[in-house]
Order: C-alpha cells, then sequence, then structure tokens
C-alpha cells in the first residue's frame, strides 16, 4: 500500500448492516473506518470532525434523510472534501436520482458483493464516477424529461456548456451517451490519454466533480436526449 489509507465514514441506520461495512472495510489495508452514523444529521457533524475521504451513505433513515445530508456534504456550496458514495436498497428510482442531484459521486445496491464496495470506496475516493457509464446513462436517462430545460435549476442563455470547445462538446456527448475513455478513444480515433486530458478539462471547466454530475448537466442543458 502506497500512501495513507482513504478513511471511510459508514452512515446506516440499521446496526447490523454498518457491522457488515466496517468488517468489509476493515479488512483491507487501504481503507480505514473512521467512524459510524445512523442518521443524516450524525453523518455530516462526523464528517465536519473525522473528515473522512469518502462517506458510505444510506438513503432513507430517520430524521435527517441521506439525500439533504449528501446535499450538506456534497452539493452545492459545500466546503470539498469528503466524497458520498450512496449504497441503497433503490434501483432506478426517484431517490437514486435525487441522490445524484445532491452531490453523490456515484451508488451501489445493498446486495453488491464485498469486493464491489471494496473497489466502489476506491473509485469514489479516486475522485471518478462509481457508476459504469452504461449505468450513468441509465439512471439520468430515466429522468431526462424533468432535467432538461423544463428544470427549474437549468441553465438559460448563459450555458455553462459555451465554455467547452467543440472537441469538449463532442467529449461530453459520448461520456453522457454512456460510453468509457477506452470506448470514447476509439470513437474520436485519440488516445485514452488525450481522452483523460479532455475530461478533466471538461469537469474542470463546468465545476463538476465527476462523471455522473457532467452527464446530469449533459441532459440538464438539452445536450443530449433519450
Amino acid at each position: 500500500m502506497s500512501g495513507p489509507p482513504i478513511k471511510v465514514l459508514v452512515c446506516d441506520d440499521q446496526a447490523l448492516i454498518r457491522t457488515g461495512y466496517v468488517t468489509i472495510f476493515g479488512s483491507q489495508p487501504d481503507l480505514e473506518v473512521v467512524g459510524e452514523a445512523a442518521d443524516g444529521r450524525t453523518a455530516v457533524t462526523s464528517a465536519a470532525r473525522l473528515r473522512p475521504d469518502v462517506v458510505v451513505m444510506d438513503i432513507k433513515m430517520p430524521g435527517l434523510d441521506g439525500i439533504e445530508a449528501t446535499r450538506q456534504l456534497a452539493g452545492p456550496g459545500a466546503e470539498p472534501g469528503a466524497k458520498v458514495l450512496v449504497v441503497t436498497t433503490f434501483n432506478l428510482d426517484e431517490y437514486v436520482y435525487q441522490a445524484l442531484r445532491a452531490g453523490a459521486s456515484g451508488f451501489l445496491l445493498k446486495d453488491s458483493s464485498p469486493a464491489d464496495l471494496v473497489n466502489g470506496v476506491r473509485t469514489v475516493a479516486a475522485g471518478e464516477s462509481l457508476l459504469a457509464p452504461a449505468v450513468t446513462r441509465a439512471l439520468v436517462g430515466r429522468f431526462a424529461a424533468r432535467i432538461r430545460p423544463t428544470d427549474p435549476d437549468a441553465p438559460g442563455p448563459e450555458s455553462p456548456l459555451a465554455t467547452l470547445t467543440q472537441r469538449e462538446v463532442e467529449v461530453l456527448k459520448l461520456i453522457a451517451a454512456g460510453l468509457s475513455n477506452a470506448e470514447i478513444a476509439g470513437s474520436l480515433v485519440i488516445s485514452p490519454e488525450t481522452v483523460k486530458t479532455y475530461v478533466s478539462r471538461i469537469l474542470a471547466k463546468l465545476d463538476l466533480r465527476d462523471r455522473v454530475q457532467a452527464v446530469v448537466l449533459a441532459y440538464r442543458t438539452g445536450l443530449v436526449t433519450t
């Protein structure tokens, strides 16, 4: 293992599930569970105190739910810090959509294997989207009619996409279409390293954290449709 371990905060209202996560993550030399929380409010206060790299967040919890907790930790105006990995029993529904819009870097289902959970934490900690590109597209596409320009938060004439070059717009479209970096490279006949550079520029110009938010923005602005 190189570098310090990834600090993880586990947030779920079921003690048995928290214990399972702690056991799974604690068995990995590059992961360190720094705390647990049984509700969203405790997750927010614990994150401010413990400074985890990743918060593993449930959605349905008493008091402050996981969506609002995610918004406070990773949404607009939140100080850069922990990334949120939502682990939920809900698939392709309103809750998942809201969590992504709130700032989550991705999500897994609770029946995911321990290996997938561990890989998910590592992926999110590295600043990448946890979701496979095709899954990202399916998630956001499920709500495309709602998040295209009819969304009250959708950008008007001063669209942030105006800051992108023509090639960057092409890359963003392919990201939103569910293509991986390797597939984008093949489509545009450029190297994967060049694609990574384009993706990094797009995220920086649009002030986005990861590919998930890039896909959401592409739908919100009408750049892509279902």
